[in-house]
C-alpha cells in the first residue's frame, strides 16, 4: 500500500494550554496559568496524566522559558542555576523521578538560586512534574523536600468523557473528521493511555490519506492490523 501522501499530513498540534483538556484538574491548570515569577508549582501523577502537555503548554508561552525532560542534557541548566541576572521566567522539568545523581544536584541548585531570587527583580517560575507525590520520590532527601517547597497538585485521570473530548480536539486540530462510532471504538478497544491513543490518532489520519478513504472502523481495523503501520 503506498504511503506517498505523508507530505500532505499536517502536522500533529504543539502541546499548548488551549489545547489541553483539563478536566478533573482544572484548579492545576489554573495555578499554571496564574503562577507568578518567585513561585514553584510540582505537578504529579501517572503516565498519561497530562504532566507533560501541561509544562510544555506552559514553556510555548511568550517570555524566556525553558523545557527540560529528565533525560535530557543538564548543561543549560546549570548555566541557569549559577546566573546570578534574570536568563529566565519560567523553567520546567519534566519527569523528575528519572534524574540522576548530577542532575539532582543541579536542580537542588536551581531551587536554591530561585528561593534566594523570589523577591528580587530576577525572580523566576519553576514548575517540575514527576510520577507521584514530592516525599515518594527516589530523589535525594533535601530536593525532595524542595518539591514540596510551594504549589503541588495531584493530577487525575481523564474520564471517558474528557478523553473523547480530547481526541476530538486533537483531530478537528488536523482536519480529520472523527465519528463518535470511530471515537467510541478507540476508547472501547484500545488502551486508554492519552499519548498512545494522540499517536494513534496521527498514524490513523496518515493512513487514511495513504489508502485514499475516509475514516471508518473498518478502516482502523485494517490499519491495527497492518504489519508496516508505525505505532509505538
Amino acid at each position: 500500500m503506498s504511503r506517498q501522501l505523508l507530505l500532505d499530513v499536517l502536522p500533529a498540534p504543539a502541546p499548548s494550554l488551549e489545547n489541553y483538556i483539563p478536566g478533573p484538574n482544572i484548579e492545576a491548570l489554573q495555578a499554571a496559568n496564574d503562577l507568578a515569577p518567585g513561585r514553584a508549582l510540582y505537578l504529579w501523577g501517572a503516565d498519561g496524566s497530562g504532566r507533560s502537555h501541561l509544562l510544555r503548554g506552559l514553556t510555548s508561552l511568550p517570555g524566556l522559558r525553558h523545557y527540560f525532560p529528565a533525560a535530557g542534557s543538564t548543561d543549560i541548566l546549570r548555566q541557569l542555576a549559577d546566573s546570578d541576572g534574570r536568563h529566565a521566567d519560567l523553567i520546567a522539568i519534566d519527569d523528575v523521578q528519572q534524574l540522576d545523581e548530577a542532575a539532582q544536584a543541579v536542580v537542588f541548585a536551581l531551587y536554591n538560586r530561585w528561593r534566594e531570587s523570589a523577591a528580587s527583580p530576577h525572580a523566576f517560575s519553576l514548575v517540575l512534574a514527576g510520577d507521584r507525590a514530592p516525599l515518594s520520590m527516589p530523589l535525594r532527601e533535601d530536593l525532595r523536600t524542595r518539591l514540596g517547597w510551594d504549589l503541588v497538585f495531584r493530577l487525575e485521570p481523564l474520564s471517558d468523557a474528557d478523553k473523547l473530548a480530547a481526541l476530538q480536539l486533537q483531530a478537528e486540530s488536523r482536519g480529520v473528521n472523527l465519528t463518535p462510532e470511530v471515537l467510541n471504538w478507540i476508547l472501547t478497544h484500545l488502551e486508554r493511555d492519552m499519548r498512545k491513543l494522540s499517536r494513534l490518532i496521527d498514524e490513523l489520519d496518515r493512513y487514511s490519506l495513504s489508502a485514499r478513504r475516509p475514516i471508518t472502523i473498518p478502516l482502523l481495523r485494517t490499519m491495527l492490523a497492518d504489519p508496516n503501520t508505525n505505532r509505538q
